[in-house]
């Protein structure tokens, strides 16, 4: 066993409720705390003097100076495997250029596509790994990553082996999803409902022969998908064994109820959720996951992230880190802006980062410093852990431990 500490507050996030508001008051703080690691689990937190006499013959870890401690953060929506870069697509949007003009511009998803097709899985493993390595030193171990830039049954292959082979060089820990259904492809000839079909025949049986994702997205939007089609889609998609996850209420709302009615892990984004559906989502186990850097990066309003705490729903924030609405990719300076926006607490904040973004993924062993969960933490050289948010990012993560060890 390991004593890793004396840390000035161990932020253990325990007891706190997987749904609704939180208030600050709520956080288990614990002074001069150290964990104890066996392995790659935590066995215990508490005084660190304490655990230090209680076992003898135990390796100790010392922290120097004065270190805050965490639970390690979840980012659990991203789209961090792509090629090209679309910086002219950013400018263009500020110059006051529409999306259909921009798209007619060559720019828009399908660059991305064109892009990520005509880049080698060389290219596409190398740049892939150096996100993982940006979001590792940010504290964030755990990183959903979705296909979506193939759009046909080799490229989106392509994109699922490239993610699990950076899963194979990397110590953080990838969720695969296929977002096969991000929008139809311009190659592809037929309709929107045929393409969808197209990936439930061709794509996710291969798909799920080799083991590239137990997880499937879909962007219902007017400019992508139609509801009922979508809803179509998932079931069958269901049927096939795969968990399923939602981008709903983008631009127009509606499609987060359809997330909740097919029993969907996440509704992602929800800039335009109503009201009425706020409710609907609050009395589901539909995590209501907030992508503030999509609202940076288009110039759009926030998830109503307040409302749907207040109502009682699992709030999770993610990055949406893409090349063209969330270029980014720094979960923690986003979570902060949002936070400012809709008046979250801390509390609410951090359980958006870790153990409510687990959930969303499926995963309940990690996102809180508790015995038997896996051991992801992160330290920060400050005093008080409120400096992590109030410096907006800024305040760089001082070690990132993995499974107990430090990456």
């Amino acid at each position: 066993m390991k004593l890793i500490g004396p840390f000035k507050q161990v932020v253990t996030l325990a007891n706190l409720p997987l749904r609704g508001k939180l208030s600050d008051e709520q956080l288990e703080i614990i002074v001069d705390g150290g964990i104890l690691i066996y392995k790659d689990k935590i066995q215990q937190v508490g005084n660190f003097e304490t655990l230090k006499s209680q076992y003898a013959n135990i390796e100790i870890e010392n922290v120097e100076g004065e270190q805050i401690v965490l639970p390690a953060f979840v980012d659990s929506h991203t789209h961090i495997c792509f090629g090209g870069n679309r910086a002219n697509d950013f400018a263009m949007r500020n110059a006051g250029k529409t999306y259909l003009e921009i798209a007619e511009s060559g720019g828009g998803i399908w660059s991305s596509v064109q892009h990520t097709r005509n880049a080698s899985g060389e290219e596409l493993l190398k740049t892939l790994l150096e996100r993982i390595d940006f979001l590792i030193s940010l504290g964030i171990t755990t990183i959903e990553v979705k296909s979506g830039y193939g759009l046909d049954v080799e490229n989106e292959l392509k994109m699922l082996r490239i993610i699990k082979k950076a899963q194979e060089n990397t110590k953080a820990a990838l969720v695969l999803t296929c977002l096969s259904a991000h929008l139809k492809p311009r190659d592809f000839q037929g309709s929107n409902k045929e393409y969808l079909q197209y990936i439930l025949t061709e794509i996710l049986p291969k798909v799920k022969d080799e083991n590239l994702a137990k997880r499937v997205d879909i962007f219902i939007e007017k400019s992508a998908f139609q509801p009922e089609e979508s809803k179509d889609f998932l079931l069958k998609t269901k049927d096939l064994g795969f968990e399923i996850t939602v981008h709903a209420d983008q631009f127009t709302p509606g499609s987060s109820r359809i997330a909740v009615e097919v029993g969907a892990k996440s509704a992602d984004h929800l800039e335009a959720t109503i009201d009425e559906d706020i409710e609907f989502l609050a009395q589901s186990e539909t995590v209501a996951t907030a992508l503030p850097g999509a609202s940076l990066g288009l110039g759009e309003k926030f998830t109503p992230a307040r409302k749907l705490l207040d109502a009682g729903a699992i709030v999770a924030i993610a990055s949406d880190w893409n090349p063209g609405s969330a270029p980014m990719g720094n979960l923690i300076t986003q979570a902060s802006i949002l936070a400012t926006f809709e008046k979250l607490t801390t509390a609410e904040v951090l359980a958006g980062i870790t153990f409510r973004s687990a959930f969303a993924l499926g995963l309940e062993d990690r996102g809180r410093l508790a015995k038997d969960l896996k051991a992801d933490f992160v330290t920060f050289k400050t005093n008080n852990f409120q400096n992590v948010l109030y410096n907006q990012g800024s305040l760089q993560a001082e070690s990132v431990y993995i499974g107990g060890e430090k990456v």
